[in-house]
């Protein structure tokens, strides 16, 4: 009846249940404070069923956040271990469960942090950028968001019941096949990812459509703001490589519910096919998360030096390069791997064309900033902490693109340290960069200057002392997934530096918590009254903070690529006209809920082999999206006289 569930599922070891007690009585305070302040009905009708993409956004952020705190608490853990694991001293965690926290810190990172993020923003700003009133599929991208939130409590259910993938963050084989990884660890990380990557893919589906269909009349492709050309061409990168990973999770699934040999040593599988789709997809990923944090750097340089963006045709061809070039630097995560010299020196050369474009970007800003008027507000600084480190591991990187080289350093700390540098230094700045620079446009008020940029600091300089070490460590042998080494070693000393510069990130986090706390204490004082706090340069900024529902009740026109800053200059304001006209807008709906609901109990149901529940919740799925689609009244009309009400009341 209930498959492989029993309670030796329940943990015992205290690290893990002291994990799941925090976490369980944070959701009991959570859900007694919404009683005590009877905002149950609240919550429902204004957030869980909302179509809305800005509150969509806004709870793509929260989930993020908070998996961050999770990732963070990993990778605190991972770092007090090989601080102390030396010689005699064992560290806190064995070494199954050292290996389970590795492989739930990269999953968290990168597909419940970054892309929670960067969907997040997205979420917010694309509509605005180029002028539309909603994205192409509202209900397709409640749908994207609650698949992406099903993922994200599964993988924390393998906390509470069972145990997490020991196998990494990309869960090679044949350390995932069923005879190095018996457990019910790999299967809650295949179908945690295969739920989110559905949503993902589904997500891209639709921002794609909307950058392509629903811009403003005018605003023609090389006149969209930066931010908008980097989640298309993002966009482009998650139609194209999710598919991979999703058939790719298939098939490993395969091979371990129905005994299948996709990825096995024998009966002609291939565990290398694993790791080419796998990298396929992967590769890719790392340009889907940083693209648009290059974006969102174009925008605030542009904005905090009171200039047009330096270069702006060459910065779209660059971003056409890297989407292009993406897919065929795959190679290079394995050159070890007997390949052949041919092949390697193709990715290799490959892989350092790739830095061309990069670099291009690079000089564009630095060109943008050149005589600006340039303002250091705290997007700023995290664009500078950007440069700083993104510039070091980019050069790590190049080095790595070069096979012998490779062969040194593969799968070393060197490795990781690089490879950190590029997604928190890339990729976690730029869209904190971006929370920070949106935040009042969203919200109606700014975030705290002061802790801000003691939280930037905290970051940088504990970035380069927890990640300059690992470069140094990985020169001299020390491998990844390493839980204990001998102290003879002389490793020990770098470890601890490095936990030092862990710790100072976790200060840095904390002053970020205590900003949005004190933000929010004070947001009567940091109030934005006229929608654009920054002076920018974008259509964003043309609408009132925070925006109506509707975002716009009158488009602004669309001449030029700084379509907001020319109509400022023209001294001209949309809110000037006076006809209001009726608005139709997509009505709440729960379906996305229900069918995360569903997802959620399949997945767990497979993962367990509770054969009966993972067909009822498949006929359930089909039988909701049947409903959906055979319901002709998703959407209302806002009629003009309510419309210009909101519009007087936001200006008052």
């Amino acid at each position: 009846m209930l498959g492989r569930l029993n309670l030796d599922a329940i943990p015992t070891d205290p690290i893990t249940l002291g994990g799941l007690i925090s976490g369980t009585l944070g959701i009991l305070t959570v859900i007694g404070l919404l009683f005590y302040f009877k905002r149950w009905k609240w919550l429902y009708r204004n957030w869980l069923t909302s179509l809305d993409p800005k509150r969509i956004g806004v709870m793509y952020i929260v989930i993020a956040l908070l998996m961050l705190l999770r990732g963070a608490a990993d990778a605190v853990m991972m770092r007090t271990q090989q601080a102390l694991s030396s010689g005699d001293s064992q560290g806190i965690l064995s070494a199954d469960q050292f290996q389970q926290v590795f492989s739930a810190h990269g999953t968290i990172m990168i597909f419940f942090v970054a892309m929670g993020l960067m969907f997040g923003l997205i979420n917010w700003i694309v509509p605005l950028q180029i002028g539309a009133r909603d994205v192409a599929f509202p209900f397709l991208n409640s749908v994207s968001f609650w698949l992406f939130a099903a993922g994200a409590i599964l993988v924390n259910v393998s906390l509470g019941v069972g145990e997490f993938s020991a196998a990494g963050w990309l869960a090679y084989p044949p350390l995932s096949g069923l005879e190095y990884s018996p457990g019910v660890g790999v299967d809650y990380w295949i179908w945690a990812l295969q739920i989110a990557g559905v949503g993902s893919l589904l997500a891209g589906i639709n921002f794609f459509v909307t950058i392509l269909k629903m811009r403003r009349a005018g605003m023609t492709l090389m006149k969209m703001p930066m931010f908008t050309w980097s989640v298309l061409t993002s966009m482009i990168l998650v139609i194209f490589a999710f598919p991979i990973l999703t058939a790719t999770l298939g098939m490993l699934s395969l091979d371990r519910l129905l005994g299948m040999h996709f990825f096995t040593s024998d009966f002609g599988g291939n565990p290398m096919m694993y790791v080419n789709l796998i990298w396929a997809w992967g590769h890719p990923e790392v340009y889907i998360l940083i693209l648009p944090a290059f974006g969102i750097f174009s925008e605030v340089v542009a904005t905090f030096s009171r200039k047009r963006l330096f270069g702006y045709t060459s910065m779209v061809i660059a971003l056409i390069a890297i989407t292009f070039l993406s897919f065929i630097v795959w190679l290079h995560h394995f050159f070890t791997m007997g390949a052949g010299a041919n092949v390697n020196a193709f990715f290799g050369i490959m892989t350092m064309v790739i830095a061309i474009p990069t670099g291009v970007k690079v000089f564009n800003w630095l060109f943008t900033m050149y005589r600006g008027k340039i303002t250091f507000a705290t997007p700023m600084l995290w664009f500078l902490g950007f440069v700083i480190i993104f510039t070091i591991g980019g050069m790590a990187g190049v080095l790595m693109a070069v096979p012998p080289a490779d062969f040194q350093v593969h799968n070393s700390l060197f490795l990781v340290a690089h490879f950190h540098s590029m997604v928190v230094g890339g990729v976690l700045f730029g869209f904190f960069a971006g929370l920070t620079y949106w935040f009042p446009k969203i919200f109606g008020f700014k975030l705290n200057e002061r802790l801000g940029r003691y939280a930037v600091f905290c970051w940088i300089g504990g970035f380069i002392l927890a990640f300059v070490p690992l470069y140094i460590l990985g020169l001299m042998g020390a491998t990844r997934r390493l839980d204990h080494y001998d102290a003879s070693m002389g490793w020990q000393g770098l470890f601890i530096v490095a936990g030092v510069g862990g710790a100072i990130i976790m200060v840095g986090i904390g002053f970020q918590i205590l900003q949005l706390a004190y933000s929010i204490l004070m947001r009567e004082e940091n109030s934005d009254l006229t929608g654009d706090p920054w002076d920018g340069r974008t259509l964003e900024w043309a609408t009132s903070s925070p925006p109506q529902i509707y975002n716009f009740a009158h488009v602004p026109p669309v001449s030029d690529r700084d379509a907001f800053w020319a109509l400022k200059q023209a001294k001209t304001s949309s809110s000037e006209k006076l006809h209001y006209e009726s608005i139709r807008l997509p009505k709440n709906s729960p379906v996305g809920m229900i069918i995360a609901a569903f997802s959620i109990m399949g997945g767990f149901a497979l993962i367990w082999h509770i054969w009966w529940l993972a067909v009822a919740c498949l006929v359930g799925l089909i039988v909701t999206i049947i409903i959906r689609v055979s319901d002709e009244h998703t959407e209302y009309t806002l009629p003009a006289s309510k419309v210009r009400k909101l519009e007087e009341e936001q200006y008052v």
